[in-house]
């Protein structure tokens, strides 16, 4: 299909969908091929993206981000689908625990470690409930854009979300479940 006379203007959401899909693949790279591909399948699709109506209240900016959030959701379940999930010990030393404890403590320390806790609670969360926490508390959407993205019902998104931020609170309140074990001393008399 021949691209619009006047097609809008992708590199403008650059930015955010960078910053999404961080938020999703916890890898820079992975995050950078995940933005190509949703920019790729978009401009193949861009056909298919429709712009308000005139008389329309919404916003043409907010439609398309909307819509290439929903193209990088479905990339990247794609390449999570296509992929096997890793399997990681806990006593496994190159896991990813050791990474982050690997991680240098300068200047600012508190503010690293709440940002290490902060990254480790976050991946340990189940995806579906990760990407709606993502999409509601990093992206601003609404419950009703981030349903539209997902492909889910409304509903669906706020049990998932009160869930994700349930997660998040426990598992940034208490010390034993962020590191993921058990105390290992023991009392000698």
């Amino acid at each position: 299909m021949p691209v619009p006379a006047d097609p809008p203007d992708l590199i403008a959401h650059l930015p955010r969908l960078r910053r999404y899909a961080r938020a999703l693949t916890g890898d820079p790279a992975s995050a950078d091929d995940l933005v190509q591909d949703t920019l790729e399948r978009a401009w193949a699709r861009l056909h298919q993206w429709r712009a308000p109506a005139e008389g329309d209240p919404a916003d043409p900016s907010e439609r398309l981000r909307a819509w290439l959030f929903t193209l990088m959701h479905n990339v990247h379940l794609n390449h999570v689908r296509r992929q096997l999930p890793p399997i990681d010990s806990l006593d496994d030393e190159d896991g990813p625990g050791a990474r982050l404890a690997a991680q240098p403590v300068s200047g600012g320390q508190l503010e690293s470690l709440g940002l290490r806790d902060l990254e480790a609670a976050l991946a340990r969360l189940p995806f579906a409930q990760r990407e709606v926490l993502l999409l509601v508390g990093l992206e601003e959407f609404s419950y009703a854009e981030a349903a539209a993205v997902l492909d889910v019902p409304v509903g669906t998104v706020m049990s998932r979300l009160s869930r994700a931020r349930a997660a998040m609170r426990d598992a940034l309140a208490n010390p034993a479940a962020r590191a993921g074990t058990v105390s290992a001393l023991r009392v000698v008399k």
